[in-house]
This record gives C-alpha cells, sequence and structure tokens, in this order.
C-alpha cells in the first residue's frame, strides 16, 4: 500500500470510534474474531489499547494483529492503532482506494 493510500484511510478514520479495545488480557482468540468480524463488516478500524503503554509492546502487538488477520497497519496515534483490509466481496466493499495517475513518470 502506498503511502498516499495510508493518508486516504486515516482522514477516513479520523472521525471514527474505537471498533476493538485491547485490555490486560491481551490477544486472545475472541479478540482476534472481534478484530476480523469488525474487518469484514467495516473495512477500516481503528483499534485501542486500554493496558499496554509501551511503545515497543504496541508496536509488537500491531505486528502480530496485522499478520494474524492479513490487514494492513495503516498508522497509530498515541493508544490507538488503524487497520485497514480490503472486503473479499466486491459487492460488499465501502472503501474505494484512490489511485495515483502516472503524471510525469517516464517509462
Amino acid at each position: 500500500m502506498d503511502g498516499f493510500q495510508k493518508k486516504y484511510l486515516k482522514g477516513l478514520a479520523h472521525g471514527m470510534k474505537p471498533t476493538v479495545f485491547i485490555g490486560q488480557k491481551g490477544l486472545q482468540a475472541s479478540v482476534f474474531d472481534a478484530i476480523d468480524a469488525a474487518l469484514d463488516a467495516h473495512e477500516l478500524i481503528k483499534i485501542k489499547f486500554l493496558d499496554f503503554k509501551e511503545k515497543a509492546v504496541k508496536g509488537q502487538l500491531t505486528g502480530t494483529v496485522a499478520e494474524k488477520t492479513g490487514a494492513v497497519l495503516v498508522g497509530d496515534i498515541g493508544h490507538t492503532a488503524i487497520f485497514y483490509r480490503q472486503q473479499k466481496d466486491p459487492k460488499k466493499r465501502k472503501i474505494q482506494l484512490p489511485e495515483r495517475p502516472n503524471i510525469g513518470r517516464h517509462s
């Protein structure tokens, strides 16, 4: 995913409330089920970390979420991470990622 697409998704996520909260029990199967369901329904979600305040720990957790769900980490601000995963069914897709035109590029 290109930087301008991540910027677009961050803009869409700006007014959203977190969909999933990760507390002291961390990443359990039920959390992954909730993340999968939210990504299927919305494509773009926010996850809030309630008990993990250390940046390195949050980095590990966001990496694990991305790996296990097939989602892309769009960005993280404070204790909130933004994830995107395109809906598999084209008819259910809600977000159309922008395409950058090839202006000024030489082949």
